[in-house]
């Protein structure tokens, strides 16, 4: 008599299940969809980057102002540290640089700012400058890599 031999249901191979992986996916899917539904959308800064235009009379050059930022958020007009390093509004900053340029507008000059960001600075502390910037409405605004001389 031969004897049949019988797998055991422990050694019974299913193959590969493509179901669950699908499940899978469209679960993973369906949270990148979520999530980049909330997504913000970074806002355009208008600067005028410098060039260069034949003149024919000599221009005089007005004087700088220099906006540090450091690695702590701390924010310095001309080595004066103005607002909280947790003030994201800066209002102090914004209001000196309103008056500043009211005073350039009076005396017909143009008003020239230079940021000096620290290379551990956060970008949306800059970018809380460019916002104060901004509502001073000066568009004159230079980037310079390290502290100012």
């Amino acid at each position: 008599m031969k004897r049949k031999h019988r797998k055991k249901p422990s050694e019974v191979v299913l193959g590969f299940q493509i179901a669950p992986m699908i499940d899978v996916v469209f679960v993973i899917l369906l949270f990148f969809m979520v999530a980049a539904g909330q997504q913000q959308k970074e806002n355009a800064h208008n600067t005028k980057l410098p060039g260069t235009v034949a003149t024919d009379t000599p221009t005089t050059m007005p004087d700088e102002i220099a906006i540090q930022i450091e690695d702590d958020d701390q924010v310095y007009l001309n080595d004066d540290p103005l607002d909280a390093p947790e003030s994201k509004d800066l209002p102090e900053l914004a209001g000196n640089l309103q008056q500043l340029r009211e005073s350039a507008i009076a005396s017909q000059s143009d008003v020239i700012v230079t940021i000096y960001a620290n290379e551990l600075a956060r970008y949306e502390r800059v970018v809380d400058v460019l916002d104060a910037l901004s509502r001073a409405q000066i568009t004159n605004v230079t980037f310079q890599a390290g502290a100012p001389e």
